[in-house]
């Protein structure tokens, strides 16, 4: 885990530039293996949080939603600890064998990563140690919040949570107008829980599939991405005939090569630049 970010001589964080952009990116689901869809996703995020301008950007990882467990922190640093990046987690529930500054860390992040499990919970356990505030002002100073499954719906205004066994609705912390569904098509009882809601009343929002996302970037209208081919994103609106539906176009994200291939082209195409200078080769 890498040292907090400069502070002030009070021991503030400094506030960032006035212009900075807020960014979301909202997952249905993923994991951090080394299947393509998940590098690919993990490459987003590498790079949204590479555009901060960090050399090696601080990306840490908020557990809450899974009771901060070591096999979700295992798989984030597996991930990311070979990358060009600083990895970290902030575990909530291990504060009192690991007392951290909770706010100097987050604030310190070039992106923070929530992931899924309960979102009930991981709201209960977040308002105990008052982390809502702290992410609602880490976005406003242009650090961008990630997150998947639970991770993704808390930034909503509201989503569909299983948190109690049965698909119900559950209050978000509102940064995000409207509200979420995950796994959208990978759970046909959530999706259908999702449309009685906003059928009934809550707000619209959208659905995702697992292996798609939303990215929100300033005050646009989000652009919708996809990691595996046949995963969507739809616009979900309550009309005078009923609920509807609608598939949002979506950019794919390609795959890198795994990181072993990736040495073996580099060491490829070092030789290969050797054996020409040499004149080995035409």
């Amino acid at each position: 885990m890498g040292p907090p970010g400069p502070s002030l001589e009070n021991g503030s964080t400094p506030p960032a530039p006035a212009t900075a952009v807020r960014r979301i990116l909202a997952l249905g689901g993923h994991d951090f293996t080394s299947r393509p869809p998940d590098r690919a996703v993990c490459e987003l995020l590498l790079r949204l949080a590479g555009e901060r301008g960090a050399e090696r950007p601080r990306i840490c990882i908020l557990p809450t939603a899974s009771g901060d467990t070591s096999e979700q922190i295992g798989r984030f640093y597996a991930a990311f600890g070979e990358r060009s990046c600083e990895p970290s987690d902030l575990s909530l529930f291990r504060l009192g064998r690991r007392p951290m500054a909770l706010r100097d860390h987050l604030l310190s992040q070039d992106l923070i990563y929530v992931g899924g499990g309960s979102l009930v919970n991981l709201l209960a356990v977040w308002e105990a140690h008052d982390i809502a505030s702290i992410l609602s002002l880490a976005w406003r100073r242009g650090i961008v919040l990630a997150g998947q499954s639970a991770g993704a719906m808390c930034w909503f205004e509201a989503g569909i949570t299983k948190s109690s066994g049965k698909p119900l609705a559950a209050a978000g912390l509102g940064l995000l107008s409207g509200s979420l569904c995950v796994h959208y098509n990978n759970e046909p009882e959530r999706r259908a829980a999702y449309l009685e809601a906003v059928g009934d009343g809550m707000p619209g929002g959208y659905g995702l599939d697992d292996y798609a996302g939303l990215l929100w970037e300033g005050r646009d209208s989000p652009s919708a991405v996809t990691a595996r081919r046949g995963a969507r994103a739809y616009r979900v609106c309550a009309r005078e005939e009923g609920v509807s539906e609608s598939p949002l176009p979506a950019r794919f994200l390609p795959a890198p090569a795994p990181a072993a291939l990736r040495e073996d082209i580099a060491e490829f195409r070092r030789i290969k630049s050797m054996r020409k200078r040499a004149g080995w080769l035409g």
